[in-house]
């Protein structure tokens, strides 16, 4: 596979990890053809292990190759780190203040019925989840670039151990959306094609990432923090909070550090 994508250009690189990622979050939401509903602990279950996975994949994958990045540039090598962080969790909390959404987690437990909420609720929640895969896919893209731009501390195998995990933790993602919407009465096939839809995003922030990263080299450190700043906002706002509501909480956990020991060894294992 490393030998398969060394041979395409960084666009297509990040482009086809993308379509992974994508088709990950369609096999999440295929679920919805074989039930109606999802057992609370399993998903609870597969929302900790996404937590740990985005958390690991936030250090190993982004902010340590970032500060080393930066050790070379005209600012503290702590700088573009820092500030990049920030600033992506500042984005996305801004994102959801602007952006009109529901929590998915929330919806998950909302009783069966049909009622005249249901329409708004069901496009809030694909909103909230295209939303919070966009650092997910510019994660992936930003890597990529990291590696076409040749940088020591970014390797091939290690974006595409990042991609990964990241299709990894978007299959619980793509079955968070389509249940709810089964659940509130809508067909299978609809369900279906709403859950996979908030995982098409990733592929074009991909693309925008690595493009930007190409382009503007300097701003490299900072990309790849901006994008961890806004994954750890959702893994704290959404993932970690949404797996331990329904009293799951030890399993959660257990799941949380198995998906963050996953990431871990896949990025220096392949890193």
């Amino acid at each position: 596979m490393i030998d398969f994508f060394a041979t395409l250009s960084p666009v297509m690189q990040a482009l086809t990890a993308t379509l992974f990622t994508w088709g990950m979050t369609a096999i999440g939401a295929a679920l919805v053809f074989t039930t109606k509903t999802v057992n609370q602990k399993l998903m609870d279950g597969m929302l900790g292990f996404a937590g740990g996975v985005m958390i690991a994949a936030s250090f190993w994958s982004l902010l340590s190759p970032a500060i080393e990045m930066a050790e070379t540039g005209p600012f503290p090598s702590w700088f573009p780190a820092a500030a990049g962080f920030l600033l992506g969790g500042f984005f996305l909390w801004m994102a959801d203040k602007v952006i009109p959404h529901v929590h998915p987690t929330s919806s998950m437990k909302d009783a069966e019925g049909i009622n005249p909420e249901n329409k708004r609720r069901s496009t809030l929640l694909v909103l909230a989840i295209t939303l919070h895969n966009i650092p997910e896919g510019l994660a992936i893209g930003v890597a990529f670039g990291a590696v076409a731009a040749g940088f020591p501390s970014a390797t091939l195998p290690a974006a595409i151990a990042l991609a990964i995990g990241i299709g990894i933790q978007n299959f619980p993602e793509g079955t968070a959306v389509s249940m709810p919407l089964r659940r509130d009465g809508m067909s299978r096939r609809k369900s279906f094609l709403y859950g996979q839809f908030s995982g098409m995003v990733e592929p074009i922030s991909a693309v925008i990432g690595v493009l930007a990263v190409t382009f503007m080299t300097p701003l490299l450190p900072f990309a790849l923090s901006f994008a961890a700043g806004a994954m750890i906002f959702v893994v704290v706002e959404e993932v970690i909070p949404g797996s331990q509501e329904n009293g799951n909480r030890d399993l959660a956990s257990v799941c949380l550090m198995v998906g963050f020991t996953v990431m871990m060894i896949l990025d220096v294992a392949f890193g």
